[in-house]
């Protein structure tokens, strides 16, 4: 691809940068046009050798078609010092289907966010605020857009302008020296002479102290970006051990959600796994706590897929089942599926205790919060029992309590309970799938606990139930919905069933009416993320982020319809909210 050999260093010194970013708590870089890719990996460079860097580097890189994870490694195969990462960038540069998608580098500390669609309608329908913008060329059409998203003071710089991008630069506000034309590239400062009319900015909160409500899969998770953000978080739980509600299922599945119109679900399911997935390779044991196996989707009706023309970036997620795949999960002459490339089994208590146990999280058992308020003189949220002991107080609350959450939250909710029983046992001796099989239930094979090697299968689906009890009849349901999906796989773990030596485990989900999780501010300082139901593991890294974001003023990781989407109906959704909708 032409220009994309650039390494982006004249940009960067045309912005100012690095010496720009030094002490700050977060700096954000847009990119766009030729050499863009490069850019994002010489700016990571200095950003890793620079002992005065910001805590977090968010660059937002918007590219309509993506060049190709070779491409990138060719390209800095050239430039020694960015080899390295470029291999690491092309190890994540993949599936990258129309809409965002957000890439994660040094613990979370570097975020790529890749926005694949043409600049301006990024900048049309997007809320996001750049420090530094480095292009390609300037198109004058994109420049008013382009002011919106600009802090004062922010400057870019560009490979190229016509005469015209220059005209139009200096009636938005862009101050551009001569002395920066046309050579090495064009350069210039965000300083208009007026006050702009630009979107509600959100005031960057500062980082400090956290209590997070929940110490399951979403309350973990937030605790986790927020202190790769700097805040000193405490997590409550009411129960002894982390993990303890609907997120201590001994194994769960993480596999995307298709459909042939790449509807708002799979797109955030898609989103999430990528989020969920770099996570677990980045804190837990292959093997032992999960396993990228990919996961076989049996489906009765297939005419939509049939016709489905998949493309070359969305085959990196799903493709149809080949016969092979069929063959090896034994799943009989008539089936037809899906296969998900980017799908795992995890073990979500081991992910969860690998992030409460993150520098600057702490959590504390048996703190059961029965109410949340504001101290009307200091403005920090105290959080008390049901006897009006304090448990604790912070400049900010997170409500991560599944079906508590609004209570705790003082807001009405649209939640239900969902229970769900797990059946399983120990490896039998028949031949069982080298992976995991979804469809009306799922089966998950060969997976290590305790020293021996399990099986798992279920799950119940059982609304406005709360029971935690396990039901024989729940056993017997799994296995007559495991006789439909694998029949030979149900023939190899009958014996278990018939002995009445299978083993359960029964949680009860927290789901919303429309099956989205919610996640947002209810009020100033106290925040949710919760109602992650069946997809507690795609859901959990998602939300953390998204609240993340709105709540320092970053880059969002998916589209902003997408995130509004998640938004509490609450007559305090935030501000930000309210504008993305607009």
């Amino acid at each position: 691809m032409a220009g994309l050999e650039q390494t982006g260093a004249d940009l960067m010194q045309a912005c100012g940068l690095p010496a720009a970013w030094a002490g700050k708590a977060q700096w954000r870089v847009l990119a766009s046009g030729a050499g863009a890719p490069m850019n994002f990996l010489a700016a990571w460079h200095a950003w890793k050798a620079d002992p005065h860097r910001p805590r977090m580097l968010h660059f937002l890189l918007i590219e309509p078609l993506p060049v190709s994870a070779d491409e990138l490694v060719r390209a800095a195969s050239s430039h020694p010092e960015l080899a390295a990462l470029a291999d690491e960038l092309a190890a994540q540069w993949f599936g990258l289907m129309p809409g965002s998608h957000r890439l994660a580098f040094e613990q979370g500390r570097v975020l790529l966010t890749v926005h694949v669609n043409e600049l301006s309608p990024v900048l049309r329908r997007e809320s996001f605020v750049a420090d530094s913008v480095l292009l390609g060329a300037v198109d004058a059409t994109s420049v008013k857009a382009l002011s919106r998203h600009c802090e004062r003071g922010a400057r870019f710089a560009a490979l190229t302008a016509s005469q015209e991008a220059l005209r139009e630069l200096g009636r938005c506000g862009f101050a551009v020296p001569a002395s920066a034309q046309p050579n090495p590239v064009v350069a210039g400062e965000f300083l208009p002479a007026w006050e702009p009319k630009q979107r509600a900015r959100v005031r960057a909160a500062m980082p400090s102290t956290c209590i997070v409500i929940g110490a399951g899969l979403a309350g973990s998770a937030v605790a986790a970006s927020l202190a790769r953000r700097g805040w000193d978080v405490c997590v409550l739980d009411s129960a002894a051990q982390p993990a303890s509600g609907a997120s201590g299922a001994p194994v769960a599945m993480l596999a995307p959600h298709f459909s042939p119109d790449d509807s708002m679900l799979s797109k955030l399911s898609r989103a999430g796994v990528r989020m969920t997935l770099q996570q677990v390779r980045e804190h837990l044991v292959e093997g032992e706590d999960f396993g990228v196996t990919g996961v076989l989707e049996l489906r009765e009706a297939l005419h939509e897929i049939r016709a489905h023309e998949f493309k070359s970036a969305e085959e990196p997620w799903c493709r149809p089942a080949s016969g092979d795949d069929l063959k090896r999960a034994a799943a009989g002459t008539d089936a037809q599926g899906l296969w998900h490339v980017q799908a795992a089994w995890i073990k979500p208590a081991a992910l969860v205790s690998a992030w409460l146990a993150q520098p600057k999280v702490q959590w504390r058992a048996n703190c059961r919060v029965a109410r949340c308020q504001r101290d009307g003189d200091t403005g920090e949220w105290i959080v008390a029992d049901a006897h009006g002991n304090e448990l604790g107080r912070a400049a900010l609350v997170v409500v991560a309590a599944a079906l508590e959450s609004g209570s705790l939250a003082g807001t009405e909710l649209p939640l239900q309970p969902v229970r769900g029983q797990i059946s399983w046992g120990t490896q039998p001796t028949g031949d069982l799938p080298p992976f995991p099989v979804n469809g009306n239930g799922h089966f998950i094979p060969a997976v290590p606990v305790a020293g021996d090697t399990a099986w798992f299968c279920g799950s119940t689906f059982d609304r406005g139930d709360s029971s935690m009890r396990a039901r024989e009849e729940d056993n017997a349901a799994n296995h007559a919905r495991l006789r439909d999906l694998l029949p030979s796989a149900a023939a190899a773990v009958e014996h278990e069933f018939t002995n009445r030596s299978v083993r359960a485990w029964a949680g009860v989900r927290c789901a919303s009416s429309n099956r989205r999780p919610l996640v947002g501010q209810v009020q100033p300082g106290l925040w949710l993320s919760t109602a992650m139901g069946s997809r507690g593991l795609t859901f959990c890294v998602l939300c953390a982020e998204v609240l993340a974001a709105q709540l320092h003023d970053e880059p969002l990781p998916i589209e902003a319809r997408l995130a509004n989407a998640l938004a509490p109906t609450t007559p305090n959704t935030p501000a930000r909210a309210v504008a993305l909708a607009r």
